[in-house]
């Protein structure tokens, strides 16, 4: 029992690294076994100008938009098929994706393995401009 104590705060404390640090590799942050979909990551905020995240996504992201951010997507591993706007595109590993403020957009995943992503949005994001399509 204090082996898995001692492991989860060492996992708990790496996270908190990640999130602090001004260094991170996004290759080095293992996947979240126990997701069923998207796992979010949060990497680095200056809470007003600017976040980043580490996304993992096993099935598909819905269809939303934001009303105030815009968003730049670097797939880091999978592939996938995103709809930004009225297009519909492969991507895969090493592909950069700008989604302007106010554009719907959405992904699903079609590779065998999670499609990894990072994402940098401007200003700070806190999720309270997400609107979904209906």
């Amino acid at each position: 029992m204090f082996r898995i104590f001692i492991s989860s705060f060492f996992f708990c404390i790496s996270i908190f690294t990640w999130a602090q640090s001004s260094l991170v590799n996004v290759n080095s942050i293992p996947p979240n076994k126990n997701a069923t979909n998207v796992f979010v990551q949060a990497l680095y905020s200056d809470s007003a100008n600017v976040s980043s995240f580490l996304i993992q996504i096993k099935k598909e992201v819905k269809k939303h938009k934001h009303l105030s951010h815009a968003e730049h997507v670097l797939v880091v591993e999978g592939e996938g098929k995103m709809t930004l706007g009225d297009s519909t595109f492969s991507i895969k590993k090493g592909d950069l994706i700008f989604i302007p403020r106010n554009t719907f957009h959405s992904v699903i995943t079609t590779s065998g393995e999670a499609l990894k992503v990072l994402s940098i949005q401007a200003p700070f994001f806190d999720g309270t401009d997400r609107v979904f399509s209906e």
